[in-house]
């Protein structure tokens, strides 16, 4: 088996101190492998991608040293598999059509009888307005959809688990608790209006297609990953092996956004840093 990895950004903003630490630490690991990176454009959404952040992106990963093979993938161009794919599920009775807006899940999360709104791996949990009695019939919808995630449980057959390499926030493992994701996960959002298909679903399909063995990342996305072990089941996918970083934070522990632009990759070549500088900076 062939050790593969990947880095995924969205060209919705500069790279920063966070992203080199993960891209370099994913082309480390699979270069001590004799494995292979590869690099993927997360431009599923293409109201906030911008070709001048894409640009900056390749420039910033060169900067650094990296390379991949020849061309990247861009998700934009891979809308029809994700569609295949959500075709497999609505046809398997797990999915649902959602016309909520984000206003109507937050008024109805946070309603008094149900508390304040509760955030899990995807925003707030949906407090499930849509969600039929019965799965819907006929042809599937060009609109947002919804997995039942009740429905989805109950169609497994083993335990969920995944081997985790790294750890979680808090030092978890790959044990998965299916019982609590109802509550505490809810029925995520496989598809939205303009983008074909959700960031849960791509990146799963995208990992299965591009045969990524190990998937490096921050912690950050350690509580999605039930989510994508779930949608790997339900697809019939292999589940890679995951490696869940620690967080490059300021000064003050806070984790670093694309909004922090005064740390930007950019910022730093132009102040006259070098890729061993920036090596020092994450702790490489």
């Amino acid at each position: 088996m062939i050790f593969r990895t990947r880095f995924a950004p969205s060209p919705t903003g500069p790279l920063h101190l966070g992203h080199a630490y993960s891209a370099l630490l994913a082309h480390d690991m699979a270069t001590a492998e004799g494995g292979a990176f590869h690099l993927r454009i997360d431009d599923i959404d293409q109201s906030r991608a911008r070709t001048e952040w894409e640009a900056l992106i390749f420039e910033d990963l060169n900067w650094l040293g990296l390379s991949w093979p020849e061309p990247a993938w861009r998700q934009s161009s891979r809308v029809p598999r994700y569609r295949e794919a959500l075709e497999t599920l609505w046809d398997q009775g797990l999915l649902y059509p959602c016309t909520c807006s984000r206003a109507d899940i937050r008024a109805a999360s946070s309603a008094p009888q149900e508390g304040a709104p509760l955030h899990g791996p995807d925003g707030i949990v949906y407090p499930g307005t849509c969600r039929p009695h019965t799965p819907p019939n006929g042809p599937m919808p060009d609109t947002a959809l919804r997995l039942d995630m009740s429905q989805a449980l109950a169609r497994l057959s083993a335990p969920l688990t995944f081997d985790e390499t790294g750890a979680g926030p808090g030092g978890e493992s790959g044990n998965i608790t299916p019982e609590g994701m109802p509550h505490l996960v809810g029925d995520v959002a496989l598809a939205r209006p303009g983008m074909g298909a959700s960031y849960h679903l791509s990146i799963v399909i995208d990992d299965s297609d591009q045969d990524i063995t190990h998937v490096i990342r921050g912690q950050d996305l350690f509580a999605a990953t039930q989510i994508h072990v779930l949608l790997q089941r339900l697809l019939g996918l292999p589940t890679p092996i995951y490696h869940h970083h620690r967080l490059i934070r300021d000064d003050t522990g806070k984790r670093l956004a694309k909004r922090d632009d005064a740390r930007s990759l950019a910022t730093y070549r132009d102040a006259g840093k070098t890729p061993s500088d920036i090596r020092a900076m994450v702790g490489l």
